[in-house]
């Protein structure tokens, strides 16, 4: 067909997607309608124009993908799936209801949704994953193109986003920035100033084009010349008009996140939107190509007992095996990969590694973008460092991403780089995403095998590493699995239960020895699962001791390993006593720190001494929190 014929027919599809999201929104009473229409042209051109994708199979690697990171422009989406032939339209007015999959902003409980949105900046990170793989790794065709809007391009996750994607030359990579120059509350940063927009992309080393996001010969020229640049991603900064072809709404304030009504309201709009009574299904199509590496048998851990070896080092040679047995396992580090150990994978499997600098967020963004490749990416830098990356975590748990994510640096036990660089809240932080996986290993050889229970599990994990060298507790044929714990010291006169995890869990045993000196013992359980947590494991043992278990554990007191034991036995008469750290702590040594906060051998025997001197056992006093350490 002629370019008047091709503009024709996509305005009439844009017409559609337009009537779509206001017959949706009315239905739903709520939704963000002008910001459907002003992105209606741009989504036309590539949904029916440009983008190959392979609907049938969405994870096919040969498939483009879409992102639609302004995600409260939802409806816009739906109304493309629709136009596609992949729903019935009439299934848009289920649009935001109870039980529908047409949720109020995109997640993928449907099955053409990559990664969930909502949360705005965050759509080019995961686009920067997704590129990545298809250029990198698949050495695909794909192409990946990004949605975002203008008030989002604020967000500093953006332009970690930007920078990465010009720094790995992803032309794989679109961007279409929806210039529509009103927010939710105000005009955005830079209103309709296009060239402010397209500046800072060039200035990150992006192909920049300025275009009017309502004329179809622009908008299918830049495509077109995006498909031709090398080395660089490109930007598209569409100036649109929020509202677009309605008079009620056009370029008006106040109409963000507002539906229109029912009846004479939506009636009179919509008959400033004529459509031919018919329109015929349009879906693209690729050819599908599913290619995995066969799977090795992953080497066993060989230490030897007593051997001092940093967790955090365990986790590099751990995942260096798991990359030589399955190539889809990928790695991320924020510039930490000496600390952390990541950099032996990158030795090992360099067009596997990808360097994120320090810029947390959008290592975990890249993550999540990599997981819906078909990647198995491992994230890792310091554990403080992840709190940059909790949104993004936290999307990434509605996305169903599957990624791993670990983090060094825990503790007061890391010693003279002081309160900064000390991870003390990241238990409370990864325990509280919905279906979070939580390990925490003390030793080399749990830390080898909680790597690869990680890579089995289908979900989100963190792994807890430590900087101090620690002693080979474990035989390397120790077995370990999600949700377990390990009693370590145990006799039939046993006093009471002391649980830990990684550094501290070697101040307990050195506790026990301690005190079993003494004439006192107590038995130690390794709970190198803190989420699930080994309930079942904890009662049983704790039962036999007295019902009283102490937690000695390297983080704040709240939301760590001591809330994780406490919600395991809240409905058994067992008292829980935390040992934990109460205030911002400062620099020093390993030693003397661990010591001043309470969570040494020393402190842990004197407050197993304390809790044995109280006179009797009432049960008021099992179950009464301690308020050790400073």
């Amino acid at each position: 067909m002629d370019n008047h014929q091709l503009h024709n027919r996509l305005k009439e599809k844009a017409t559609r997607l337009r009537i779509h999201s206001l017959r949706a929104t009315a239905e739903a009473g709520s939704g963000h309608p002008t910001s459907c229409l002003s992105a209606a042209d741009l989504a036309a051109v590539l949904f029916f124009h440009v983008m190959r994708i392979d609907f049938e199979n969405p994870l096919s690697p040969e498939s483009d993908r879409f992102i639609l990171s302004k995600g409260h422009a939802a409806p816009l989406l739906y109304a493309a799936w629709a136009e596609s032939g992949l729903i019935e339209a009439e299934r848009m007015l289920t649009l935001r209801r109870f039980g529908s999959d047409l949720e109020g902003h995109p997640t993928p409980r449907s099955k053409w949704v990559d990664v969930a949105t909502g949360s705005l900046g965050q759509g080019l990170s995961a686009g920067v994953g997704m590129a990545l793989s298809a250029k990198y790794l698949d050495r695909s065709g794909s192409r990946t193109f990004v949605l975002m809007g203008d008030g989002e391009s604020a967000e500093g996750s953006v332009w970690e986003a930007a920078a990465m994607a010009s720094h790995y030359r992803l032309d794989n990579l679109v961007t279409v920035v929806d210039i529509n120059r009103l927010g939710q509350s105000q005009e955005t940063m830079h209103g309709w100033d296009v060239e402010a927009h397209a500046r800072k992309f060039a200035g990150f080393g992006w192909h920049a084009v300025s275009i009017d996001g309502h004329d179809y010969g622009q908008i299918i020229a830049a495509l077109e010349e995006a498909e031709g640049v090398e080395d660089r991603p490109t930007a598209l900064l569409a100036r649109t008009e929020k509202g677009h072809g309605v008079s009620l709404l056009a370029n008006r304030d106040g109409w963000h996140g507002k539906a229109l009504k029912k009846g004479d309201q939506l009636d009179g709009v919509l008959q400033e939107l004529p459509v031919d009574s018919e329109s015929e299904p349009f879906r693209g199509s690729v050819e599908v190509r599913v290619s995995r590496l066969p799977k090795a048998r992953l080497r066993e851990p060989e230490y030897e007992k007593d051997d001092l070896v940093a967790t955090r080092e365990a986790y590099g040679s751990a995942l260096v095996k798991l990359g030589e047995c399955d190539g889809s396992v990928v790695a991320l580090d924020g510039d930490t990969k000496n600390s952390t150990f990541s950099e032996k994978f990158m030795k090992a499997f360099p067009d596997r590694f990808f360097e994120c600098f320090i810029a947390e967020q959008n290592m975990v963004g890249a993550a999540i973008g990599l997981s819906k490749k078909n990647k198995i990416p491992f994230a890792s830098t310091f554990a403080a460092f992840f709190g940059r990356g909790m949104d993004h975590l936290r999307m990434g748990v509605i996305s169903q991403a599957n990624i791993k994510c670990v983090g060094s640096h825990c503790g007061v036990s890391i010693g003279e780089d002081g309160p900064s660089q000390m991870g003390l809240e990241d238990l409370a932080m990864f325990r509280s995403l919905p279906g979070s996986v939580v390990f925490y290993p003390c030793d080399a050889v749990s830390a080898e095998r909680v790597v690869a229970l990680a890579a089995e599990h289908r979900g989100l994990v963190y792994i807890r590493t430590s900087r101090p060298k620690t002693a080979v507790i474990y035989d390397n044929r120790e077995v370990f699995r999600l949700g377990g714990s390990k009693l370590l010291r145990s006799s039939e006169g046993d006093r009471l239960l002391l649980v830990a995890a990684g550094v501290t869990l070697h101040e307990a045993l050195k506790a026990h020895e301690l005190l079993l000196s003494e004439g006192i013992p107590v038995g130690v359980m390794d709970a190198y699962c803190v989420k699930p947590f080994d309930e079942a494991g904890l009662v049983e043992a704790a039962a036999t001791r007295g019902s009283t278990v102490i937690v000695v554990e390297e983080h704040y007191s709240e939301g760590g390993l001591g809330d994780a034991a406490l919600n395991a036995v809240a409905n058994h008469n067992i008292g829980v006593h935390k040992m934990a750290v109460r205030e911002v702590p400062r620099s020093g040594k390993p030693d003397e720190l661990l010591e001043y906060y309470g969570l040494s051998a020393n402190r842990i025997a004197a407050k197993v001494r304390e809790l044995l001197a109280l006179p009797g056992t009432t049960e008021q006093k099992k179950k009464e929190l301690s308020t050790e350490g400073h």
